[in-house]
């Protein structure tokens, strides 16, 4: 059966006013369980957007999180980016130092270089002359061996015309000199010590230096005078003897036996200023004529 316009409208209209009708209505339609369906899906359409809601809340709030997390990670990203500009820089200037330092490397190696060649040229010079030296110094030890010869036949010489003079001296009794000499050679007999007590004796020290009374060993040194006139003069004697001895000594290499001073004329004054010096110092005295 067909409805007129009029029904349609009035159907309508009790269907949008009317609840009670609706219900009805879509229970005759079997609408009922679809309107229950849709209410579970609105329910459960409700339930998935609170729970999208609390995913988005978690979500935010990781957002939130990381964007912090962002924000310090940039930060350190560009503190990190501050120290690579300054680690830059300090690697450019580092660079320019070494860069400079291999310049004035270059600069040392060349002035080694210069300095090594030089000093070549120097020990080669110097080689050189160390060999020219050499030969000189071998040509003259030549000549110091043979001038050597020479001064041994010479010195052998000066010996033998020594001992000749001596010997004639002695045979013709020759001065104070030699009975001085004589008596200290007796004195020492009587002590068992022999020793040919020699005078007039130059010896090699200081240049030279000549004693008039001096035999090696047992070293015995004296000196001479044949007059002493004053007290000055007697101590004139004795201070010329002591540089004797000092020099005797240093030419034998051993302490003085025997010191000797022979005086052949001299005033009471001077003779007994001798003697009282003789016996302080442990000097053997020989007077003559006192007067």
């Amino acid at each position: 059966m067909a409805l007129s316009a009029e029904e349609k409208r009035r159907f309508l209209r009790a269907l949008e006013e009317d609840e009670e009708f609706r219900l009805a209505v879509a229970g005759l339609l079997g609408l009922d369980e679809i309107l229950k369906e849709l209410r579970r899906l609105r329910e459960d359409f409700t339930t998935f957007v609170k729970a999208e809601e609390e995913r988005w809340k978690e979500n935010e709030k990781r957002w939130e999180e990381n964007w912090k997390r962002w924000e310090e990670n940039n930060k350190r990203w560009e503190e990190n980016w501050k120290r690579w500009e300054e680690n830059e820089r300090r690697w450019e200037e580092n660079n320019r130092r070494w860069e400079e330092n291999w310049k004035r490397w270059e600069e040392n190696e060349r002035r080694w270089r210069e300095w090594f060649e030089t000093w070549k040229k120097f020990l080669e010079e110097n080689e050189r002359r160390w060999q020219e030296n050499e030969k000189r110094w071998q040509e003259n030890w030549r000549r110091w061996e043979e001038n050597e010869k020479r001064w041994e036949e010479q010195f052998k010489f000066n010996n033998w015309l020594r001992s000749a003079l001596l010997e004639i001296r002695d045979a013709l009794g020759g001065g104070f000199e030699y009975f001085a000499a004589r008596v200290v050679e007796r004195l020492l007999r009587e002590r068992g010590v022999e020793c040919s007590v020699r005078v007039n004796v130059t010896l090699p020290v200081d240049g030279f230096k000549e004693v008039d009374l001096f035999c090696p060993q047992p070293l015995v040194v004296g000196e001479v005078s044949v007059a002493v006139r004053s007290v000055e003069e007697a101590e004139g004697l004795l201070e010329q003897l002591r540089r004797s001895v000092e020099a005797a000594e240093r030419f034998v290499g051993s302490r003085t036996y025997l010191k000797v001073i022979a005086v052949e004329f001299a005033p009471k004054d001077a003779a007994e200023h001798l003697r009282k010096r003789a016996e302080e110092e442990g000097i053997y005295l020989i007077s003559g004529r006192e007067y």
